[in-house]
């Protein structure tokens, strides 16, 4: 009989070990790591092995680390945005932005009570949130594995994604001040904008107090002086996990919850505040403590919440739970295509945009869990919106490859007609007058 700490320390192992295996599997076929790295905690959870593997208890007992992990999934979502890109988003990348985030968000809203109507129409509200975000990370890591990540195409997408999550993550904040809320609809609303206002400005304050400090002499000796007197290993790394956890207790204190300060304190480490060879540096750590542990352990605790079979319990579950799936994959794809293709886009750059803006990650799934360890969601719910995020994260790569491979080649295409452009003989004609030049000298 092993006792509590082995059997952390075994459950820790599996889920870690196998989430990576399965992650770098899909990544070789096409597929983002985390629809692996889930499909691992279905495997090992309640849905499939848990009676044979017991690990019957890994929820209540990872939930702290899972709380861990989603407070680096989320600021490392808000480093991987600047306050200077959502101010470069153009109008037409900012309005796409906007437009796949509400016309899901309203629209899945009447949806999710057609399908579920016993359901409150908060807990509605917050699913039809939850499965109405682009995932930011994942559209980048395809547009990477595509080779378009640089391209105008691929910028594009990244601006709109940036601010289809910005308008996700202020949206959630409202409706959970709602939530908490004791007055009317309202009153409760009104109070809800009015703290949201009261955090974003402080966020704001706070960046444009460090930008300004950023130009002073001032700011250049205490840096210097800190470089000097400080001692401790990685300083700038420990400075920004105690400037998160600082955001994330403020907004925490205005029942933002800790999710919200996450995001936007790691959005205020920007190349310009801290510098940019500091900003490097802090990436460089976070990403590899977050990509490296937390963001494999995060999917797959995940999986291992949910549980499948509440889904199929019978049919009519199982029909309303793929009107579901279809309805969040194709609303994102149809508007997507839509406006980008009435921005003058060719059908085959505006198909592969509408595919791959309806990939989900992250950012949905932590909101998911804070909901689940809430109470908001039950079992059933939060397996709804995994399952959701799961398999339009599937579909997505899918449905893009063909239309992507077309705009991959005809990229290559015009890159090959300008090199070649650039290598041309001189006519003729030049030739000749080059050459009289040089006789008459």
């Amino acid at each position: 009989m092993m006792n509590a700490t082995t059997q952390f320390i075994v459950d820790l192992f599996l889920l870690v070990a196998a989430s990576v295996v399965a992650g770098e599997i899909c990544i070789r076929i096409g597929q983002a790591a985390l629809v692996g790295q889930i499909l691992v905690g279905v495997v090992l959870g309640p849905t499939l092995l848990q009676p044979v593997l017991g690990l019957g208890d890994i929820s209540t007992n990872f939930q702290n680390l899972q709380i861990l992990a989603t407070f680096f999934i989320l600021m490392m979502a808000g480093l991987s945005v600047t306050p200077e890109q959502i101010r470069a988003t153009g109008l037409s990348a900012g309005l796409l932005g906007i437009a796949i985030f509400l016309v899901p968000f309203l629209l899945g809203a009447g949806v999710v009570h057609l399908l579920y109507p016993a359901w409150g129409w908060l807990t509605t509200l917050f699913i039809s949130l939850t499965v109405s975000i682009t995932a930011l990370p994942v559209l980048g890591i395809m547009l990477r594995e595509l080779g378009l990540l640089d391209s105008k195409f691929g910028s594009f997408l990244m601006n709109t994604a940036i601010v289809n999550e910005l308008a996700a993550v202020s949206t959630f904040a409202v409706l959970l001040e709602i939530r908490t809320g004791t007055h009317t609809v309202l009153v409760d609303s009104a109070v809800a904008i009015v703290t949201v206002g009261v955090f974003l400005s402080t966020v704001l304050a706070v960046h444009y107090g460090l930008r300004s400090l950023r130009q002073t002499k001032l700011w250049d000796r205490a840096v210097a002086g800190f470089r000097e007197t400080w001692r401790s290993r990685e300083a700038w790394f420990a400075l920004l996990m105690v400037a998160g956890l600082a955001a994330a207790l403020y907004s925490q204190y205005l029942g933002l919850t800790f999710l919200v300060g996450a995001f936007y304190a790691g959005l205020l480490i920007t190349p310009e505040s801290a510098g940019p060879r500091q900003h490097r540096q802090i990436r460089q750590i976070f990403d590899t403590v977050t990509w490296g542990f937390f963001i494999p352990l995060f999917f797959a605790l995940v999986g291992v919440s949910m549980d499948f079979r509440l889904i199929g319990a019978d049919v009519l579950a199982i029909a309303a739970f793929v009107a579901l799936v279809l309805f969040a994959f194709s609303s994102k794809l149809f508007v997507g295509s839509a406006i980008t293709k009435a921005l003058g886009w060719s059908s085959t750059e505006s198909l592969g945009a509408g595919f791959l803006v309806a990939s989900r990650g992250a950012v949905e799934l932590a909101m998911a869990v804070i909901l689940l360890d809430d109470g908001v969601f039950t079992t059933q719910q939060f397996t709804i919106v995994a399952g959701v995020g799961l398999l339009t994260t599937l579909l997505a790569p899918i449905g893009a490859a063909p239309f992507v491979r077309t705009i991959t080649a005809e990229r290559r295409s015009e890159e090959d007609e300008q090199r070649r452009s650039s290598f041309l003989p001189l006519p003729p004609s030049r030739l000749l007058t080059a050459t009289d030049e040089e006789r008459g000298s």
